[in-house]
């Protein structure tokens, strides 16, 4: 399995905002996460980093 972990940045350090994060859907502003598990969860930012070898996602506010 190759699931990825969201984090957002806040205050200068990553925040985990999802877990085996399966799907990401850009719309704008916004980015729609889905879990392995079917949990969703929409976060307005950008991406900053797409780590594939850690399996993590790092998104920045706008």
């Amino acid at each position: 399995m190759c699931e990825a972990h969201a984090f957002i940045v806040e205050n200068g350090e990553e925040k985990k905002i999802m877990e085996n994060v399966d799907l990401v859907e850009f719309e704008g502003d916004q980015a729609k996460l889905v879990n392995i598990f079917g949990e969703q969860k929409v976060i307005t930012g950008r991406l900053k980093v797409y780590d594939n070898a850690k399996s993590k996602i790092v998104f920045e506010p706008l």
